[in-house]
């Protein structure tokens, strides 16, 4: 099996139950998660040798979050220890029309003041297939902007392949300051994943007259930005999952991926996806399952469908991590969407 390196921050989430907003709760569901923690656990359950990176404090609080992934079979002997506290967010789920909303509290997190000397890089790739960053991770701080790109030089010595996931955050940071620090990470990236969101606000390319909250997507236009994307970077795959939002409950889900080397565009099968249980890291299972995909030796279009099965069946497990085995992909990938009970 292959060895994934995933390097972010891993925070405490704290969430309203029985979709109940946040002024009327008086407790909240605790889980852990974060963009590239959530890829770690489940390249691990597909059976891939998936190791976390980050910094936590040295506290019962930091001890349980690197325990969430160890469960899972996360590898986190390279997670250091010390800072001041684990970053926090809430969420509030939405239901129906009513959409989710999170507020975070991630201020003076161990990661987003974490040194470069916290962490030997050539000892973690040294034996690495493949490293996945996401574009929260530099946006939470400067000094983590910095860390991200010396762990992406590092990488790139050791021969190592890199996935991005732009995953633009407004709450963290401006749509100027993305493209300005992300422009210059993209130098290292070798297949970079989006949406129509990330793609304009991240590295400043708009696919159309796509609009997610009318439902409309306009395919070709995602084939001329993925063209202009590989054009300026040379990434090897460009790719998008695609959201139809028809309301916080009911979504349409799908991707579509850009090959460089062969100059073909594919759109995947769409999964209606009724009632969502938990959309939160529905965008990291799909990284995942793609980055499986590629490991596991698939063909791209072969990786892009098993990418959007995985996180098709994530919208209906609570919490962050995608919990799946290979088996349930390997079965919804397959056109068994039935959902009948397994006996």
């Amino acid at each position: 099996m292959a060895k994934v390196v995933t390097m972010g921050e891993i925070m405490l989430r704290l969430s309203t139950p029985n979709n109940e907003k946040i002024i009327q709760a008086d407790e909240f569901d605790i889980n852990y998660g974060g963009g590239e923690a959530n890829v770690a656990v489940s390249l691990a359950n597909y059976g891939h040798n998936a190791e976390f990176v980050t910094k936590v404090p040295d506290n019962p609080i930091g001890a349980a979050a690197v325990a969430s992934l160890r469960k899972y079979g996360v590898e986190t002997k390279n997670i250091a220890k010390g800072g001041e506290r684990l970053g926090i967010y809430f969420l509030e789920t939405g239901s129906a029309m009513r959409a989710s909303s999170v507020i975070y509290d991630r201020a003076h997190s161990a990661i987003s003041e974490a040194e470069i000397s916290d962490f030997d890089f050539d000892k973690i790739f040294e034996d690495a297939d493949w490293f996945h960053f996401t574009g929260i991770t530099p946006a939470v701080s400067d000094k983590a902007a910095e860390l991200t790109e010396a762990a992406l030089k590092v990488a790139k010595k050791h021969g190592v392949k890199v996935s991005c996931d732009l995953n633009f955050r407004k709450k963290l940071w401006s749509s100027e300051k993305a493209q300005k620090v992300m422009t210059n990470l993209m130098q290292y990236v070798d297949v970079c994943i989006g949406n129509e969101e990330d793609a304009e606000k991240v590295l400043g390319f708009k696919p159309g007259n796509t609009d997610v909250t009318s439902g409309e997507l306009e395919l070709a236009g995602y084939k001329s930005i993925f063209e202009q994307m590989v054009q300026k970077f040379n990434f090897e795959y460009v790719i998008s999952s695609l959201r139809v939002s028809h309301s916080a409950s009911d979504n349409g889900w799908s991707a579509c991926i850009y090959s460089r080397d062969t100059k073909e565009f594919y759109h995947s099968r769409e999964y209606r996806i009724t009632p969502i249980v938990d959309r939160v890291g529905g965008g990291d299972s799909f990284a995942g399952g793609v980055i499986c995909g590629f490991v596991d030796g698939k063909d791209f279009k072969s990786a892009l469908e098993y990418g959007v099965a995985a996180s098709a069946l994530k919208h209906t497990i609570p919490g962050d991590f995608n919990l799946v085995t290979r088996s349930d992909v390997d079965n919804l990938a397959g056109g068994d969407g039935s959902g009948r009970v397994q006996r």
